[in-house]
């Protein structure tokens, strides 16, 4: 079974590595949207793989420490790429969620990046 939660938060960023004149190189804004997915068996009592609180609860300190901040200043996320955003969520998520299979971090209507881990 796979069980998706999705989360939104506001944040800016922009991209030092990108060539001189990119238009991401300058500070922006996204509305990101994260989708925390876990992969399990479903409990024959209780009917479920997980409770969805598990996972909010998981996603809790992330959000907090992402949501209304500029990521470059966040330590791990200094060049903040779909990319290193997911991976940096993924390494914080996996040691309270084991059975966590992938994280997709979108960061416009049209983009998305999904990373399932090493």
């Amino acid at each position: 079974m796979r069980l998706e939660k999705t989360f939104r938060f506001e944040a800016a960023h922009w991209l030092p590595n990108v060539p001189h004149g990119h238009k991401c190189g300058r500070m922006h804004g996204h509305s990101f949207r994260v989708t925390v997915v876990v992969l399990g068996d479903v409990d024959q009592k209780s009917g479920w793989v997980m409770d969805y609180g598990i996972i909010k609860n998981a996603f809790a300190p992330l959000e907090k420490q992402l949501d209304h901040y500029l990521l470059n200043e966040i330590e791990g996320l200094e060049n903040p790429t779909s990319e290193v955003l997911s991976q940096w969520i993924w390494n914080r998520l996996q040691p309270k969620l084991p059975q966590l299979f992938e994280v997709a971090v979108e960061e416009t209507c049209t983009c998305r990046c999904v990373y399932r881990g090493n």
